[in-house]
Formats: C-alpha cells, structure tokens, sequence
C-alpha cells in the first residue's frame, strides 16, 4: 500500500522576506448542509469539542479546528489519521440533518507564510485587509490568491496557512515564492 504525501514533498524556501513552505499533511472534512441549524452545531461540538464559529472566524478544540466558509460550510481541520473516524463520527451525530459530509484532504494543499513580513507577502497577492487589527488571529478568509481559489488564515502573529486544490500546489508555491522573494519588501505595514 503505498503512503499519502503532501502534493510537494514538503517543498520550503527561506531565501526572502518570510519563510514559504509546504505544511505537513493535515486531515480536512467538508461539511455542507444548515451550519446554523441546532442539530448541526450539536454534532460539530460533540465530534470536534469546537463550537461552530461564526462568519469569518475559526475555532479550536484540541487537535480539532472548525473554520467557517460559507453560509452553508465549514471546514473541519484534524490530524491527517483520525479523517476516517472523524468522518463517520460527524456523520452519525448528525444523524437526519441534511448534510453532505466529505473528505477532502488528498484533493487540498496547504502552505505556510511565516516571519515578520509575513502580512506583506499575503497582502501582495489577496484582496483581503491584511492590516494589523483588521485580520488577526482566529479570522479565516475564502479569498482569490492570484488567481485561484484559497483559504487563509493566521494560526498565530507573523504566521499565515493557506490551503487550495491540490492540482494548483505548484503554482500557489511558486507565487508564493516570488512575493517573498528577496528584496521585494514595500513596507506596506510599517
């Protein structure tokens, strides 16, 4: 049987302004269905520990993250090993609520962006407010990178995560990459 592997053999580049790598390979479930509905929330919370956030926020519990996408999803995060237990669990729990349940976590990439200049490379590439106080830790975003669909948010000051589709990881790297690169900084949060 062969191992499941990050979509770039944890691809990293230090030569800029922040640190741009590939993150270690992360279990990720989609849940659609009423995220607002009593019955919902219940089985989140009693699955994850985490209560369901609210529109533009994430919460944690543990090893558990639910990360709100849309009026109608959320994104649960947990350790790559537990994806098939967790999945099943969020099914039973929601018992005959109308969700979809999914595993995504081989059709996603993740990458981190990290060090001080961090929000200047992020900001150089979505059109979110990446200011300090306008995005902060515990915010989470569905926004454009470029030009492809990603999820950012900032698990801790100076550090981002991004998730896309697997099938954009090079080039999502690679942009990356060249908005952290060397010499490139504008001092846009200064």
């Amino acid at each position: 049987m062969s191992e499941p592997i990050t979509a770039l053999g944890g691809a990293v580049s230090q030569n800029g302004i922040a640190k741009v790598a590939e993150a270690a390979r992360e279990g990720m479930i989609t849940l659609r269905g009423d995220v607002t509905s009593a019955a919902v929330k219940k089985a989140l919370k009693s699955v994850t520990g985490a209560a369901m956030p609210g529109a533009g926020q994430m919460a944690t519990s543990g090893s558990y993250t639910l990360c709100w996408m849309s009026p109608d999803e959320v994104l649960v995060l947990c350790p790559a090993d537990t994806v098939g237990d967790t999945l099943t669990a969020l099914q039973n729990a929601a018992g005959t609520a109308h969700v979809l349940v999914v595993n995504v976590t081989d059709a996603r990439a993740s990458f981190t962006v990290a060090g001080p200049l961090a929000r200047e490379v992020m900001a150089k590439l979505c059109p979110v407010d990446l200011a300090p106080g306008a995005f902060e830790p515990g915010m989470f975003r569905r926004t454009r990178l470029a030009q492809v669909a990603a999820a950012v948010w900032m698990p801790e000051a100076e550090r981002f995560r991004i998730v896309c589709f697997r099938s954009q990881a090079r080039y999502v790297f690679d942009v990356l990459c060249v908005a952290a690169q060397e010499g490139s900084a504008v001092g846009a949060f200064n």
